[in-house]
């Protein structure tokens, strides 16, 4: 099991880590591929025991309660992008000197000798929306694609999957890129790095590194963030990566660009990497206000978006219509609602600092409705930074007292309301809070720059909270 394809799977001994929302395709794959597969999972819930009720009936062996021990006989793992380098299970595979993949890993490995060149995405914010941005700029050059990775459809059924693609459009978590040692896009961007997952990757250099490797071997375009500042920056890891002869450094800004950049001139997204002779000539794309919404962080977005489009070689006119075409998903920087005069914006989506700091810095006077679960992070920089435009804040969730300390030492004179409830009426009265301090003019804005599962599902069920509070507001 070298580096090489892996063709004959008939008896081959593997082990799925993992069951959730890679690990049953991947399961299914490898089964349908004549693979003997056992599957281990760490939880034994209701949920878990349907997939494995289904897996156990085509055949699969599942184990739930365990995923620390190695199952006999094993010659390859993949594993679930979530699960710890420090599991166990791979210190044990690793003296048995058996390899480890993830499930882009297995997709890239299964790909046919036809396949689809992927366009490859990564970053700790705007990954989902750049990726579908990607997509919809791709089909309206008559491509045939999909948006897949981290979310639509699994990278798995898209590699083996009926439909021919031409090319795909692939989010990849710095997860899924630690356990896919030889990936190699065609073209690909990172679009940020702040620090996040921290917990996982153990170190911001170790976070870093594995984001770098989306640039591995890319054949014509590694695509960087040119406005980024921290160490190490997007450029640095482009320097860094190991790529083809000729591959290209291109990067994006929301200022002017430069030769082999692409940017932003009064309004107009411009590109002079793609063009003939970039040290005088610029190609219009499309304008500002043909990005939705046109908020700062988005024209990044983008930027990236076209910038691998135009790496594929799609015409200019392809990348004005399929950024007005694209829409974005709940849930980020989604209008809600305007009462009395106040604007109220629902981006449940902005789950760590990184993504609540674009989101604030889009509006001028904000009554901020943040907190949750902070998963390491501290809010010094974020308060700091947008303490200017604070009227006020709400604080709900476990780890908000964070978030009201760093408050208290950035905007002492902001006004702050700290709600001690965790209960499903919480988000009713955070918003009646904010409506309080809200005045004629100024945003309501849930950003909570933390996770949301110490008081909701998921950051979709926090956001559908917040916007059915201000409907109830309204009526």
């Amino acid at each position: 099991m070298g580096s090489g394809q892996v063709t004959d799977w008939q008896g081959k001994h593997v082990t799925v880590a993992g069951l959730g929302v890679s690990g049953v395709p991947a399961a299914r794959a490898l089964h349908g591929l004549g693979a003997e597969v056992t599957v281990v999972n760490d939880g034994d819930d209701a949920r878990a025991r349907e997939q494995a009720a289904e897996l156990e009936a085509l055949g699969v062996t599942v184990r739930l309660g365990d995923g620390e021990t190695l199952p006999d006989g094993t010659e390859l793992i993949v594993t679930a992008p979530g699960w710890r380098p420090d599991k166990p299970l791979f210190a044990a595979a690793d003296r048995a000197g058996v390899p480890v993949w993830g499930d882009v890993e297995l997709a890239w490995r299964l790909r046919g000798p036809d396949a689809a060149p992927w366009l490859a995405v990564t970053g700790t914010n705007g990954k989902t929306t750049t990726v579908q941005m990607l997509a919809s700029i791709l089909e309206a050059a008559g491509l045939r694609t999909a948006a897949v990775g981290n979310i639509g459809v699994s990278l798995l059924d898209a590699v083996l999957g009926e439909e021919p693609y031409d090319v795909l459009a692939v989010e990849l978590s710095s997860y899924q890129l630690h356990w896919a040692p030889s990936l190699r896009a065609h073209s690909a961007a990172v679009l940020n790095l702040a620090p996040d997952h921290l917990d996982w990757h153990g170190s911001m250099e170790a976070y870093a590194r594995d984001k770098g490797r989306v640039y591995e071997g890319n054949r014509v375009a590694c695509v960087y963030n040119a406005d980024a500042t921290g160490k190490p920056s997007t450029e640095d890891l482009v320097r860094e990566a190991d790529v083809e002869e000729g591959c290209r450094a291109v990067g994006f800004t929301l200022g002017a660009p430069g030769p082999s950049q692409l940017g932003v001139v009064e309004g107009i997204l411009v590109d002079r990497a793609f063009v003939e002779n970039r040290q005088r000539n610029a190609q219009e794309l499309a304008e500002v206000s043909d990005v939705n919404p046109p908020a700062p962080h988005n024209i990044a977005n983008a930027l990236a978006a076209a910038a691998l489009a135009r790496a594929y070689g799609v015409p200019a006119s392809a990348v004005r219509d399929g950024l007005r075409a694209f829409t974005p998903d709940a849930h980020r920087i989604a209008h809600v609602a305007d009462v009395d005069g106040v604007t109220w914006i629902d981006d449940s989506k902005a789950t760590n600092t990184h993504a609540a700091e674009a989101s604030l810095a889009a509006y001028d006077s904000i009554v901020w409705i943040a907190g949750g679960l902070a998963k390491g992070a501290t809010f010094d920089e974020l308060v700091g930074g947008a303490a200017k435009r604070l009227r006020g804040a709400v604080l709900i969730g476990r780890d908000r007292a964070l978030i009201r300390e760093a408050l208290a030492r950035h905007a002492p004179e902001v006004p702050v309301v700290d709600l001690d409830r965790t209960d499903t009426g919480a988000m009713l009265q955070a918003v009646q809070e904010a409506q309080r301090l809200a005045q004629p003019g100024d945003t309501v804005l849930l950003a909570p720059a933390c996770a949301s599962m110490d008081m909701f599902a998921n950051y979709n069920k926090r956001g559908d909270a917040f916007a059915q509070a201000v409907r109830e507001l309204g009526a």
